[in-house]
């Protein structure tokens, strides 16, 4: 299955699957950035109407950025749509479900002009992560850049209403690593799903379990196994230069922690692993993550969800990975 129809059948069947579902990796070490609630960003986005990803030029992007660099000491990534002398341009995309279109959005820097030049991470120059509030509807994509532009993006449907998290995932050339974040609305009714604490997800003929215990402010060890009819998997592909990637999401705030499976990256295109794959996890807070595991067996790339709580430790500022 290729990653569009991957994705379309993912997002529509998540709702209903995310009591049992949530996928996990790597070393998880929230990068610092700034905190802003949804409704200081609603005000923000006022503030910069007029703005797109490669017209923005102002004091709106320049207090946006200065505002991340005052507080990123202070928070969690991901939860802010300016940090690090960087900004989110406000997000192009279709207003309601089923309609066909484009998302799109621009990277700007600190005097408000379009970032065109990227370091790649993980194999990416840019990691867009969409989720609804809730934690479903997850999506994990790759848009296009139009390097004359500074423009993003990737064609469009919304499979469900909801407001949704847009994540942008980046470093820009000879900066460190940010994720910035905006909120898109999508018209129309839903009700929002309960994430239950759950370890086991089955998805696409796979059954897939995480075992591991999430401590706030201490280092914790997680390993996730895929079998398929009870049998272990040992063909896991690489996929973004490891053997699984996780977005993890504390739930509330939807605070980001992107991270990888501990050990050496897979030795070429055609090495193979599993059943297990471990990952060395490290979260800020006690309280419910959202974990979302990609993973790719025979060229197709598959999405695990779990729901683990962290009990209660000494809590530590959150760092950069």
């Amino acid at each position: 299955m290729n990653t569009a129809g991957r994705l379309g059948l993912y997002g529509a069947g998540l709702a209903a699957a995310f009591a049992v579902a949530f996928g996990a990796a790597g070393l998880v070490a929230p990068r610092e950035a700034a905190a802003e609630g949804t409704k200081h960003e609603q005000s923000t986005q006022q503030e910069e109407k007029g703005m797109n990803g490669h017209d923005a030029h102002g004091t709106a992007v320049q207090e946006a950025v200065d505002h991340g660099a005052h507080t990123a000491a202070e928070t969690t990534a991901g939860v802010s749509l300016a940090s690090g002398g960087y900004a989110l341009a406000p997000v192009s995309a279709p207003v309601a479900v089923g309609e066909q279109g484009r998302l799109s959005f621009g990277i700007l820097d600190g005097s408000g002009a379009p970032v065109t030049a990227y370091t790649p991470q993980h194999e990416k120059d840019l990691h867009l992560i969409v989720v609804r509030s809730d934690g479903a509807q997850f999506r994990h994509v790759h848009p296009t850049l139009d390097a004359g532009t500074g423009t993003w993006s990737i064609p469009w449907t919304w499979s469900a209403a909801g407001s949704y998290r847009v994540f942008a995932d980046f470093a820009a050339a000879g900066a460190d690593p940010v994720t910035l974040t905006r909120m898109v609305d999508v018209a129309g009714s839903f009700t929002p799903v309960v994430a239950e604490t759950s370890t086991r997800a089955s998805v696409d003929g796979l059954e897939v379990g995480i075992t591991g215990d999430l401590v706030a402010g201490s280092p914790s060890e997680l390993t996730v196994t895929v079998r398929r009819d009870g049998a272990p998997v040992t063909t896991l592909q690489p996929y973004l230069g490891a053997f699984g990637h996780l977005v993890a999401l504390r739930e509330g705030d939807l605070a980001y922690l992107h991270v990888h499976p501990e050990g050496a990256a897979p030795a070429g295109a055609e090495a193979t692993s599993g059943p297990d794959v471990r990952f060395g996890a490290h979260v800020p807070t006690a309280g419910r993550y959202l974990l979302y595991f990609d993973f790719q067996i025979d060229g197709s790339v598959h999405t695990a969800a779990f729901v683990l709580e962290a009990a209660g430790g000494t809590a530590k500022a959150p760092h950069q990975h």
